[in-house]
C-alpha cells in the first residue's frame, strides 16, 4: 500500500503517523525499488544481418522455421558454439539472432546455407554481417602543413594513415572526413 491510499484512507493522521503505518504494512526491510537503466538497448553483436532484394526476403522468411533447424543442423555439423534463436526480417534485409556472436567461419557457413536455398538468385544476396556501430571520432592535434610547405594535408592522407593503424583495423568510414584548421595562424589541425 503506497502513502497516497493511506492518506485517501485516513486524512486526519500526521505523515509521522502515515510513515509507521506504512512501514508496518512493508515491513522496516522494505525492498527498494529497481533502479532503472537510462541507457536504451538497441540491437546487438548476436545478430547476422543479410542484405537482400524484398521478393527474397520474403520468399526466406516463408520458410524460416525450417530455416532455423537447418542452420542449426549446419553450425552442429562444424562444432560451432552458437544456434539460432530466431529470423527476422526488415523490408532491405534478414535478421538471425544467434545465442552468440558468430565467428567467420559460422557467417560463411550461414552465406552458404542461404544461397543453396535461394539458388536461383544467390548474386542478389550479400554477404553476412555482424551489426556495426557508428561512431563519432574526433583527431586533435594533426599538422596542418606537410614538413613546413605550403601543402596542408588532405583527407587522403588521413585515411591511409587511419588504414595502416592496427586500432582501426575493419573499421568503415561512414562519412567523408573533415579537417578543420584551429585558426587561420595555426599550424594544427582538427580531423
Amino acid at each position: 500500500m503506497n502513502t497516497l491510499k493511506i492518506k485517501e484512507a485516513f486524512p486526519k493522521l500526521s505523515n509521522k503517523k502515515i510513515n509507521s503505518i506504512q512501514k508496518v504494512i512493508n515491513g522496516d526491510n522494505a525492498k527498494l525499488k529497481p533502479r532503472i537503466n537510462m541507457t536504451t538497448k538497441g540491437p546487438l553483436c548476436k545478430q547476422i544481418i543479410i542484405l537482400m532484394t524484398n521478393e527474397l526476403d520474403k520468399r526466406f522468411i516463408k520458410n524460416s522455421a525450417s530455416h532455423i533447424t537447418n542452420i542449426n543442423c549446419i553450425l552442429k555439423n562444424i562444432k560451432s558454439n552458437i544456434c539460432t534463436d530466431y529470423i527476422s526480417s526488415d523490408n532491405k534485409d534478414v535478421n538471425i539472432d544467434t545465442n552468440n556472436v558468430a565467428s567467420s567461419s559460422d557467417l560463411q557457413e550461414i552465406e552458404k546455407y542461404i544461397k543453396q536455398s535461394l539458388d536461383d538468385n544467390s548474386n542478389l544476396i550479400a554477404t553476412p554481417r555482424l551489426l556495426q556501430s557508428k561512431s563519432y571520432l574526433k583527431i586533435v592535434g594533426i599538422p596542418y602543413y606537410i614538413d613546413k610547405l605550403s601543402i596542408h594535408i588532405t583527407t587522403e592522407d588521413i585515411e591511409c594513415i587511419l588504414k595502416n593503424t592496427h586500432i582501426f583495423n575493419e573499421i568503415i568510414l561512414a562519412s567523408r572526413l573533415r579537417i578543420i584548421k584551429v585558426s587561420p595562424k595555426s599550424d594544427m589541425a582538427i580531423v
